[in-house]
């Protein structure tokens, strides 16, 4: 990953954390459900845009360079890898 993108993930990552120790004193002072439930809503927004930009930079880097590549199964690995995470990404 660029610096950029690094820089933005880590940010990201700094977000979901605070939520996170939001939603453990939210749990501990007994808060009201709904509100926690809308803060761990916000952890998995903030994650999901941590997931997006690895995912468009893995496309951006790594995948297009094995679909270029010589390696017709190295092509099918990183491929086949995509499928799965999409896959899984469903299943959850």
């Amino acid at each position: 990953m660029g610096t950029e993108e690094t820089r933005k993930v880590i940010r990201r990552l700094q977000i979901a954390e605070g939520h996170v120790r939001a939603i453990q004193r939210m749990v501990e002072d007994g808060a009201y459900c709904i509100d926690i439930i809308k803060q761990i809503g916000a952890v998995q927004s903030a994650l999901g845009k941590v997931s997006q930009i690895i995912l468009e930079n893995h496309l951006n880097t790594c995948v297009t360079s094995a679909v270029r590549g010589d390696d017709p199964a190295e092509r099918e690995r990183v491929l086949r890898e995509i499928a799965d995470v999409f896959r899984n990404a469903r299943q959850g």
